[in-house]
């Protein structure tokens, strides 16, 4: 199994409310690919993090494998998400891809 974890840090120029808002439609659309895209295991985004944080949320995910994660990061779905919902309101984005044993 393959574990993909992102962390975001939302745009400054957000107020507090639009932040709150986006994080919920970033949640709602990224775990609703489950079911979507072949190869997905778990998928959930957390969105209250403690202020120990370096981020405003996380991304957890597992793929049956580095082929599966692959073809989810193309897939037109996640593509559809990534484009529109998150990427234009993120400043800064941090990657961990691992297998899980």
């Amino acid at each position: 199994m393959v574990r993909h974890i992102i962390i975001w840090d939302l745009k400054d120029e957000l107020s507090d409310d639009e932040k709150q808002e986006r994080k919920a439609l970033i949640k709602q659309g990224l775990e609703g690919l489950k079911g979507k895209i072949d190869g997905i295991v778990e998928i959930k985004v957390i969105t209250d993090l403690l202020s120990s944080s370096n981020g405003s949320l996380m991304l957890d995910s597992a793929f049956d494998n580095e082929a599966a994660l692959r073809a989810y990061s193309v897939h037109p779905e996640h593509l559809k998400i990534a484009d529109n919902i998150v990427r234009p309101y993120v400043k800064m984005r941090k990657c961990a891809d691992f297998e899980e044993k």
